[in-house]
């Protein structure tokens, strides 16, 4: 098994970083980057493991047939990881396509 993220996904994960510091909801940069780092490490080690949905139509812009699963942070965010589940020579690879969190696409659920 194996979780593998877009190239799109990984240049989002490097914006948030700097978003979260400069917007000041880390007080320190290395903070920023460990909630990154974590949230990164939660999909990679427990996507498959999680229960996941069909995304809505709204999604298809990202990739078609998508499913989403959930990743709580904290009681005020909760990220959405879009992703691909295929099967490669016995093995099953997700592909995240796209990633986001409540503030920004909670309607589109």
């Amino acid at each position: 098994m194996k979780v593998l993220f877009m190239p799109e996904v990984r240049q989002y994960f490097q914006e948030l970083q700097e978003v979260l510091f400069e917007k000041e909801y880390f007080g320190l940069e290395e903070f920023a980057v460990q909630y990154v780092r974590d949230l990164i490490f939660d999909i990679e080690k427990t996507l498959p493991q999680r229960v996941s949905k069909v995304a809505p139509p709204f999604f298809n812009r990202y990739g078609r047939n998508l499913r989403y699963a959930t990743f709580r942070k904290n009681r005020n965010t909760q990220w959405y990881a879009f992703f691909n589940k295929y099967q490669e020579n016995g093995d099953i690879i997700y592909v995240v396509r796209y990633i986001s969190n409540n503030h920004v696409i909670a309607q589109y659920l």
